[in-house]
């Protein structure tokens, strides 16, 4: 036996696909493996790839193609290998393994038998796995943030959508598994703890027979973490338990993500998102009622099959009336062995794009707007980074979620402070007195007691 090869794992897609990746870290670190971050130096590399909508497949095919010319021995994993296990193998001969979305958890036996030169494949049909606390894991994001999954797939079939077709229906962990996770993490340190499913307000339906969100909020609110944020919250699975929950739980952050997709009822129709037109206007409203300090993120589709100009002038209606603190939008990517693939009245990608455009410039002041009206608060911000070359902080507030929202920029006055006070604070939560802002970011300065 020689010594035991180096591994790379290149990660591209969701939180979702993180934290596959690392499990897969954890699991190789376990058996002894030495793991890489440098590519061009180890032995594999581990591919994790996202394959949701044509650009990401287009972004994880150029990154396996870039390391096959470079000769390298390439496992994919993730949802690209779920979707197109046979022509990967058939168009990369460099690809030794390809590892579904529900065998991860095997990575360490994959690389034992591609290193006694078998050619691996190893993709269910239908995902049924997940990962729990008991699984190695070897976080790859900032000290202070971590996600924590609390379901795997999705039982809906919005017409859009391929990711019950790349992850499997829906299934969950116990309260009791999460709680655990979210202890270790908080004892690690972690001061933010992101939950995370395909559609967080349906946690539990399938385990506890009916969806239990609202109970593992509390339950994680006697958990010793700062922040708890909740990706993905269906605006039906809002229901008033679960706003209850958020309110009597202090650590449990108002923040919601509403993936609303569209605003008229007959493209939610088309989408097979039927229940949601009738609901859409009377539930915005109801949570900034209830939680008068909620920050409301949500993300649109624009250019659906079918969407006339009278479909999008009532969504941009409906965004001008919400005023909702964070917007995405999305045009429609068409995604064979989808029910919208086949949808008559596809629109040119020149519509979408000036829709998109036309969306994001009504949303630009009212965001700037949002953020005008921290100018003047003391706010906590959890500081992630320090820019090496000024020394100066940057973080989040609780306005923000990693990745998708703005940053808070801190300029302090370092004339008087070493320049390791900066170091020590990251991955802690500082307050900081906002002084400026812009359409996506804030500015401000640490209060020094």
């Amino acid at each position: 036996m020689g010594d035991k090869p180096t591994i790379a794992i290149s990660h591209l897609g969701c939180e979702k696909n993180r934290i596959d990746t690392e499990h897969m870290l954890g699991l190789l670190v376990e058996a002894g493996y030495g793991v890489d971050s440098n590519e061009e130096l180890a032995d594999y590399v581990i591919v994790n790839t996202c394959s949701f909508i044509e650009a990401a497949r287009e972004e994880s095919v150029r990154c396996l193609v870039e390391l096959a010319e470079a000769n390298k021995k390439i496992v994919i994993a993730g949802c690209m290998a779920q979707h197109f296990q046979e022509q990967l193998l058939e168009e990369l001969p460099e690809a030794v393994a390809v590892v579904g979305t529900g065998e991860y958890n095997k990575i360490v036996n994959v690389i034992q038998r591609v290193e006694e030169g078998e050619r691996v494949k190893l993709v269910s049909a239908q995902p049924t796995y997940i990962a729990d606390e008991t699984t190695p894991r070897y976080r790859t994001t900032t000290t202070g943030v971590a996600y924590l999954r609390v379901s795997e797939g999705c039982d809906y079939g919005c017409a859009f959508c391929i990711i019950p077709h790349l992850r499997g229906k829906q299934r969950s962990r116990t309260i009791e598994s999460i709680v655990a996770e979210a202890e270790q993490l908080a004892s690690e340190g972690v001061q933010e703890i992101i939950l995370i499913s395909q559609i967080t307000t349906n946690y539990g339906k399938d385990i506890y027979g009916k969806p239990k969100l609202a109970e593992l909020l509390r339950a994680l609110g006697k958990v010793d973490v700062p922040w708890i944020r909740m990706h993905y919250a269906y605006p039906t699975g809002l229901t008033p338990d679960v706003i209850a929950a958020i309110q009597e739980t202090p650590n449990v952050l108002p923040y919601l993500d509403l993936p609303l997709q569209h605003s008229h009822p007959e493209v939610l129709r088309a989408m097979n998102r039927p229940w949601q037109g009738r609901v859409n206007d009377a539930i915005t409203f109801a949570l900034k009622d209830a939680l008068p300090l909620s920050v409301l993120r949500t993300t649109f589709i624009v250019g659906f099959p079918g969407e006339t100009d009278e479909h999008f002038e009532h969504l941009l209606q409906f965004v001008q009336r919400h005023e909702f603190d964070h917007v995405g939008v999305f045009t429609f990517s068409l995604e064979e062995g989808t029910p919208a693939y086949n949808l008559p009245n596809q629109l040119p990608q020149f519509i979408m794009d000036e829709r998109r455009d036309a969306l994001m410039a009504l949303q630009q002041p009212i965001s700037l707007k949002k953020n005008h009206q921290e100018i003047g608060k003391v706010v906590d911000v959890l500081i992630e980074q320090e820019n090496p070359e000024t020394g100066k902080l940057i973080g989040r507030s609780t306005r923000f979620a990693p990745e998708v929202d703005g940053q808070v920029y801190i300029d302090e006055d370092n004339s008087h402070q070493s320049q390791s006070v900066g170091k020590s604070r990251l991955g802690t939560i500082v307050p900081v007195a906002i002084q400026d802002a812009d359409a996506y970011d804030l500015y401000g300065q640490i209060v020094n007691n």
